[in-house]
């Protein structure tokens, strides 16, 4: 196993001895030869070469002077670049293989052609275009052509030694291509510089310009011009330069002067520059609004509307608003309108000026407030002695209303934001000069008001007198300073009212109730009105008198006078006269006891109604008679089986008497014949009476005020009584 070891170890060594022989034995690749060496561009050179067996590439070196270039081609033909424009190089070529790089070739010269012209274009005007450059080294010529960018059309060329050349009758806004080269001697041409150039544009056309007048701005329309990016719309006038820019075929320029003339052109421009301008377009906007507006009411109801002159303004036209809504306007060249006005209303004024344009900008808005309107339908509602209320329909334009009343050299004021006023501290029965003005703070008061007269209602009248006449009629006196009044007195009671009246200084109340007590007033009147009554003054009439008196015999010697309670009477004096003397009684109740009485006498019966105030009347005088005498010396005597007979001694003058038995078994009356002074009872059982005789009144009455006697009538047998004084006794 170690000898084959060894064995293959011999066999390696060997074969990398003969690989080393095999490699030492190769050689360098063949010298290439440059078939031409040339220049098409001037910061190279081409070289061509036949091809070098073994070769992998190829080193190509140019020589001026110091300066060496070298390149690396893999084959032919190959360049050289970044040489320098129109110089002569030495070029030579080495091939290149594994085993080496071979000598250089055989040199041969090459020059470069010229470097290309660097241009600078421009569009001076919209159908040239100048094309300009720096001279080239070692040029003696140029070449420079034209077409259009996009290959229509036709291709000028021109040959020139000098460094510009312009190309005229150009389409305006159109992209050309440029061209140029240069060329030596030898008339071999150099690198060419392309670059495109836009002609400018040409001027816009149709150019239409509309002005708004409200909001001062102009609209300004062309015809779009061909190749133009942009476009320019100059405003000039003699204080202002206006302009407006747009890529569109419009343009609106704002801010625009009223009053004032403007010169308007469109310019289109494009990368190449602008065109000429068109033909200024003249505009005259509006004119401004009109200044100075002075307002004048003079006289009221006629509204004057003054203004100064402006520029471009070929007339006026005046709008007068009420702030009602009611509008009216008036059409002038001149510088003032009139108008009717009225009162109470606010008028907003402006003044436009008018051209061919349109309406000028609205001016200030003057408002002028007409004075109020005056209260024409005052109406007093009350009127007094001393104060006047007076109202009146509201008035436009009246923010408060002055109410004066004048007399003479006094006035008396109120002020009110209401239509209506109350003027008090008025004398009374005074004609007063009254006016109400309206006033509004912006007019002040409106002194054209018209006044009315009003005379204040009469002055109370003063009660001096009240008196009695000897007819009952009450006199009432007064004293006054009123003129031409009536007056009226009027005395008010619980009965109600009693009045009488007169133009003097007196009347005559007649009527009155008895027993009452008035309140007198008086009250004047005329037709201004009513005055206040008087202070009252108190009447109270006398005493009613009864509307009836009875009179009633009570005793022999005592009568009862009774009466209605009349009205006003507070206490009574009843008075009993006769021709032997007098009988009286003073009470405050409606009857009264008199005594003393004398029997069969006349008398005369007097009431006297007294008031609380000690006002007496006399009412009542009746005659009368007081009764008879009551009998004497009554006695009873047996009468047959059953009847007595009553016998007494009549007094002095003439009288009926009765008589009357009273016992437990009934009643038995008697009455005797006229002029005598006995009766008999017949069939009067046995038994206790009480026997009374009394005399008969006039009116029949039977008095039974007399003494009374108790006799006992017995019987005796079956039929024999005996009668029996048994005592007096005064029995009712």
């Amino acid at each position: 196993m170690a000898g084959a070891r060894v064995k293959f170890l011999s066999v390696v060594g060997f074969s990398l001895i003969c690989l080393k022989m095999v490699a030492s034995t190769k050689t360098a690749p063949e010298i290439p030869t440059i078939d031409q060496a040339y220049s098409k561009i001037s910061n190279s050179i081409t070289v061509e070469w036949a091809t070098v067996p073994g070769a992998t590439s190829y080193l190509l070196t140019a020589k001026d002077g110091n300066t060496v270039v070298e390149t690396m081609v893999a084959n032919s033909p190959g360049t050289v670049t970044g040489l320098k424009a129109a110089t002569l190089y030495q070029i030579t070529i080495r091939s290149i293989s594994p085993a080496g790089r071979s000598q250089a070739s055989p040199p041969k010269q090459a020059k470069t052609v010229l470097a290309a012209p660097i241009l600078q274009v421009s569009s001076p005007s919209s159908d040239s275009i100048l094309v300009q450059w720096e001279a080239v080294y070692m040029a003696i010529g140029f070449s420079v052509s034209i077409m259009q960018a996009n290959g229509l059309g036709r291709i000028w060329k021109e040959n020139t030694t000098n460094t510009s050349l312009t190309f005229t009758s150009l389409d305006s806004g159109t992209l050309y291509t440029i061209k140029a080269y240069a060329w030596n001697a030898n008339g071999t041409p150099g690198d060419d510089s392309t670059c495109n150039q836009r002609t400018s544009p040409g001027t816009p056309a149709n150019i239409q310009v509309s002005f708004d007048s409200g909001a001062l701005k102009a609209s300004v329309s062309w015809a779009p011009t061909e190749g133009a990016f942009n476009y320019t719309v100059m405003a000039l006038s003699d204080s202002s330069r206006l302009s407006c820019s747009t890529t569109f075929s419009s343009c609106i320029i704002y801010s625009l002067q009223c009053g004032t003339k403007y010169l308007i052109s469109v310019s289109a421009s494009n990368d190449a520059g602008s065109s000429r301008s068109t033909s200024a377009v003249t505009l005259k906007t509006v004119a401004c609004a009109p200044g100075r507006v002075a307002i004048q009411e003079d006289p009221p109801g006629h509204l004057s509307v003054a203004w100064s002159n402006v520029d471009l303004g070929d007339y006026y036209v005046a709008f007068v608003k009420s702030d009602d809504g009611l509008e009216v306007h008036c059409n002038t060249s001149l510088t003032q309108c009139n108008f009717l006005s009225e009162c109470g209303f606010t008028y907003f004024i402006s003044v436009f000026a008018y051209n061919k344009a349109g309406q000028s900008p609205l001016g200030d808005v003057f408002n002028y407030t007409t004075a109020p309107c005056c209260p024409s339908d005052i109406n007093p509602v009350l009127v007094s002695s001393d104060r006047v209320e007076i109202v009146w329909s509201p008035v436009r334009g009246a923010e408060l209303y002055e109410t004066k009343a004048v007399d003479g050299f006094n006035v008396v004021e109120c002020n009110d934001t209401a239509p209506a006023c109350t003027l008090s501290a008025l004398e009374c029965d005074t004609k007063y000069n009254i006016t109400v003005y309206s006033f509004s703070e912006v007019r002040g008061s409106n002194t054209s008001c018209t006044s009315q007269f009003i005379t204040t209602a009469p002055c109370s009248p003063e009660i001096k007198n009240i008196s009695k006449d000897d007819f009952s009629m009450i006199n009432v006196r007064w004293q006054s300073t009123n003129d031409e009044a009536t007056y009226t007195v009027t005395a008010q009671g619980e009965n109600g009212l009693h009045q009488c009246s007169s133009t003097g200084e007196s009347c005559i109340l007649g009527g009155l109730p008895c027993g009452s007590v008035f309140s007198v007033t008086a009250v004047a009147e005329t037709p201004a009105g009513r005055s206040l009554p008087s202070y009252s003054v108190p009447l109270e009439t006398a005493p009613c008198c009864s509307a009836s008196l009875t009179v009633t015999q009570v005793t022999q010697s005592v009568i009862n006078v009774s009466w209605t309670v009349g009205t006003g009477a507070l206490t009574y004096v009843t008075v009993l006269q006769s021709h032997t003397g007098q009988s009286k009684c003073h009470t405050h109740q409606n009857h009264c006891l008199l005594g003393c009485i004398t029997c069969g006498i006349n008398y005369t019966v007097a009431v006297k109604a007294v008031s609380a105030t000690g006002l007496t009347t006399d009412c009542a005088y009746q005659s009368y008679s007081s009764s008879a005498c009551c009998p004497l010396g009554v006695k009873l005597y047996r009468l047959g089986p059953n009847g007595i007979r009553i016998h007494w001694q009549a007094s002095r003058g003439s009288a009926n008497y009765s008589t009357d038995l009273y016992g437990s078994k009934g009643i038995f009356t008697c009455a005797p014949s006229a002029g005598l002074s006995f009766c008999d009872v017949t069939e009067i059982p046995c038994d206790v009476y009480t026997v009374m005789v009394s005399p008969v009144a006039e009116t029949g009455l039977k008095l039974t005020f007399c003494p009374k006697k108790i006799y006992s009538v017995t019987c005796s047998g079956s039929t024999l009584g005996m009668v029996i004084y048994r005592g007096k006794r005064n029995v009712e």
